[in-house]
């Protein structure tokens, strides 16, 4: 026991009278993101970023629905929708939708410099906006009947 009067045992739950505590990392030590309520949030965390990810092409396609729009455009417009996105994961994103149909390009000439490619979705774009707008309002409602 230690003073604070809990177990010291590697890979084992220790308890005390005010929360439960995990040893994952096996070090000895009972570390902040060891206890339940941190690992709980860890775990939280990476089950938003993966519902993220898979919800950032359909909100990169609904931000190109209606004109054409340039990417740092897309960027701000998901940003102050509080999406969580960085470049590195906008280009390639752009890419596949392009290549799989969903988007095409444009060039437009800029006053700021050389021309600029904006986005806009194609007509199989809009179907599966409108066809994924309908399942997540179906998720949803299963959500809201749990």
């Amino acid at each position: 026991m230690n003073r604070q009067g809990n177990l010291e045992m590697k890979g084992v739950y220790v308890a005390n009278q005010d929360r439960n505590l995990i040893d994952t990392d096996m070090d000895g030590v009972i570390g902040t993101d060891e206890t339940l309520q941190g690992q709980a949030e860890v775990y939280a965390e990476q089950l938003a970023t993966q519902l993220r990810k898979g919800f950032l092409a359909y909100c990169v396609l609904t931000v190109c629905s209606n004109e054409p729009k340039y990417t740092s455009d897309i960027i701000q417009k998901l940003r102050e929708a509080e999406m969580v996105v960085v470049e590195g994961t906008i280009y390639p994103l752009l890419n596949r939708l392009k290549k799989d149909g969903l988007l095409e390009h444009e060039w437009q000439e800029s006053e700021q410099g050389p021309p600029r490619k904006y986005y806009k979705t194609t007509e199989f774009g809009d179907n599966v906006i409108e066809k994924t707008s309908e399942k997540i309002e179906n998720l949803n409602a299963t959500l809201e009947r749990l």
